[in-house]
Order: structure tokens, then sequence, then C-alpha cells
């Protein structure tokens, strides 16, 4: 009997948690839930999940893009540079296997 009422909650809950994420996607059927879905003090399990947080702070508006920074304008032209090898002067079989 407990295994049922287990089952139970747990298929409640997923069912809700699924209604809330549908409501967080569509607006409408948000707004026919609660009529005042488009106020901005309005709070709900769905703004929370729309929101990401529980802690919904609005973002700040952007007004203007910011611009590129002057460095990014101008690409510098490509200088080679050569770069002696390293290991030209080791001893290639000086650490040979052993010998039988």
């Amino acid at each position: 009997m407990k295994q049922n009422n287990r089952a139970l909650v747990a298929a409640l809950l997923l069912l809700g948690f699924l209604c809330t994420l549908t409501l967080s996607v569509s607006p409408r059927m948000h707004l026919r839930v609660h009529s005042d879905a488009n106020d901005t003090d309005h709070v709900c399990a769905v703004t929370f999940v729309a929101s990401g947080s529980y802690e919904h702070s609005a973002q700040p508006l952007l007004i203007s893009a910011p611009g590129l920074a002057s460095q990014f304008s101008e690409i510098p032209a490509l200088r080679s540079a050569w770069v002696p090898p390293l290991f030209l002067g080791a001893h290639i079989f000086a650490h040979a296997p052993p010998a039988r």
C-alpha cells in the first residue's frame, strides 16, 4: 500500500512540474491561468521556472550595444620568426636498448 501511495505522489509531482514547464514557455496559457500574469510584480511557480531562479531580479535594459575596442579594428601584419630546432643536437642513439 505504501508503494502505491509513493508512486501516486511522484506521478502528481511530475504532472505538476510538467504543467509548470508548459506554462513557462507559453505566456498565453499562463495568462489564462492567472489574469495578472503580465504584471511586473506577478510571482508564481511559472515565473520562477521561466526566470531560472527563485530569487528573480530583472535584467537591466540594454540601451545600446557596446562598441568594440580599437585594438580589434586593425589586424597587424604577421611576421615570421625562426625558431631553432631543439632536438637536432641530441644524441639519438645514445640510449639504445642493451645488446644481447
